[in-house]
């Protein structure tokens, strides 16, 4: 793949932007890169950590060239939308970790994964309305579910950029990191807390969090009916007990 970089790990998949000379633009190569990426993770469901890397950029957004060039069925076919969509149905959880501005279409990427991660340099925003069109990729109903309806449609109305402090205060990043370099482990130190976790515990949890709220609570109830029948259940829960009464 040219506009990524993969690490393969056991539990997980890192996927690190690279596309340095266009400030990671997503333009259809990289769409098409990140869908290979979630065939991969659907056909074998592991943790994503999705990142630009510690260079001081995430996404600088579309490509503007061709998003110039693109009509109407353009935008019905769900060029960028459909991908991040993707991304946020993964079975198993995702972390963005952003380093510099993620902008437009990639803010949109990092709204799309569970949480975010940033650096003091992060920077946040939906220019999309300066330019004559609305954020199509998702911002529209991902960001008021993350920041709150006020919040976003003020973002989303004026294209006000938001610094990685005011990002932690309104809940849009989970945390914030001092340095560049303490990115990329802080965000595999929240992924191995992940980890230690039940595989299929976090994949239906994930699920029932995502899912509609009038799926509630029964699918909380058939998804813990089928958990209690897991063997991994037994054994943690085994494991539990014995260290207690070790105690």
């Amino acid at each position: 793949m040219s506009g990524v970089r993969i690490e393969e790990h056991p539990d997980r998949l890192v996927v690190t932007l690279d596309r340095p000379e266009k400030r990671n633009a997503i333009d259809a190569d990289l769409i098409a890169e990140l869908h290979a990426v979630c065939a991969e993770l659907e056909a074998r469901p592991r943790l994503l950590l999705l990142t630009g890397g510690t260079e001081g950029i995430f996404a600088g957004g579309a490509d503007i060239g061709q998003l110039r060039e693109r009509g109407r069925l353009d935008a019905l076919a769900a060029i960028n939308s459909a991908a991040f969509a993707r991304i946020r149905a993964l079975p198993m959880p995702t972390v963005a970790a952003v380093d510099g501005p993620a902008l437009g279409g990639g803010a949109e990427l990092a709204y799309a994964c569970d949480l975010r991660i940033c650096t003091e340099r992060a920077v946040f925003g939906q220019p999309e309305v300066r330019l004559g069109i609305l954020a199509g990729a998702g911002a529209t109903h991902r960001l008021p579910a993350l920041i709150g309806e006020a919040r976003a449609k003020e973002l989303l109305f004026t294209g006000r950029r938001v610094d990685a402090a005011e990002a932690l205060r309104i809940g849009l990043v989970n945390r914030v990191v001092a340095e560049p370099g303490e990115l990329l482990p802080t965000a595999h130190s929240l992924l191995d807390e992940m980890a230690k976790g039940s595989a299929l515990a976090l994949r239906l949890t994930k699920l029932a969090v995502d899912a509609p709220t009038a799926a509630h609570p029964q699918l909380d109830l058939v998804s813990q009916a089928v958990l209690f029948e897991d063997e991994e259940k037994r054994r943690r829960m085994t494991e539990f007990l014995e260290r207690r009464s070790a105690r």
